[in-house]
């Protein structure tokens, strides 16, 4: 998951070229430029990964849902947030 936020000036040509590989790929411009600065700098080492794998297999309890289902809670809980904050302005 994605927890840190860059804010970069680029060219106008930059730009341009961005969103055309973007729009080839139906893909985000972020996804681009992620994949472009692994690719430049490297991503996580294959131990790294193997790591993380085998961190989530000896994970027990908790709640753990399929993607689709854990996009629906998250928007379950966002709409009762948003009521609720509707509640108290009046």
């Amino acid at each position: 998951m994605f927890g840190e936020r860059l804010q970069i000036l680029v060219s106008r040509d930059q730009r341009r070229r961005l969103l055309a590989e973007a729009k080839r790929r139906r893909t985000s411009v972020g996804a681009v430029i992620r994949e472009a600065i692994d690719a430049r700098l490297g991503g996580a080492t294959s131990e790294q990964r193997l790591r993380a794998v085998a961190d989530i297999r000896a994970m027990r309890g908790g709640r753990f849902l399929p993607p689709d289902a854990l996009d629906r809670v998250v928007e379950e809980e966002r709409d009762q947030a948003i009521q609720t904050d509707h509640r108290r302005r009046g």
